[in-house]
């Protein structure tokens, strides 16, 4: 004859509520700390060729705003204040980012930003691109 398995009660001690307070906190230490080296990281890579200083920038910001509150604070204030400068942010902070649109999106921007009307090619380059498409089906 089997036995069932006896099951086992959890006893709340005190003395395991602070070690998880303790230990909380000190991860949320270092996962800001860790944010903040990703996001100056991040900003001195940017002026380099390729791409790697916006994404390095985004995962150490995503860091800090995990583990911070005050970090999140000043965030939301900062959106507030400017939000055409934050949304971008935003769309890569979101659960699911949809990274090539929001490339895509960046690389017009930048492009407007520098290029007068008669020299911009990105949106002439996709139209080609997308009647070659469409007649090739």
């Amino acid at each position: 004859m089997s036995e069932a398995p006896k099951e086992k009660k959890s006893v709340y001690r005190e003395a395991d509520a602070l070690a998880r307070n303790i230990l909380s906190r000190i991860a949320r230490t270092a996962l800001t700390v860790g944010g903040l080296i990703l996001v100056i990281a991040g900003v001195v890579i940017a002026p380099l060729p390729g791409p790697l200083g916006l994404p390095l920038t985004v995962v150490g910001l995503m860091m800090v705003l995990r583990g911070s509150f005050r970090a999140k604070r000043e965030f939301i204030r900062f959106q507030n204040r400017y939000p055409r400068f934050v949304r971008p942010f935003r769309r890569l902070l979101r659960r699911d980012p949809e990274i090539i649109p929001f490339a895509w999106q960046q690389s017009l921007r930048i492009e407007r930003l520098i290029l007068p009307k008669r020299f911009r090619f990105l949106v002439k380059s996709r139209k080609k691109a997308k009647g070659r498409r469409t007649a090739a089906a």
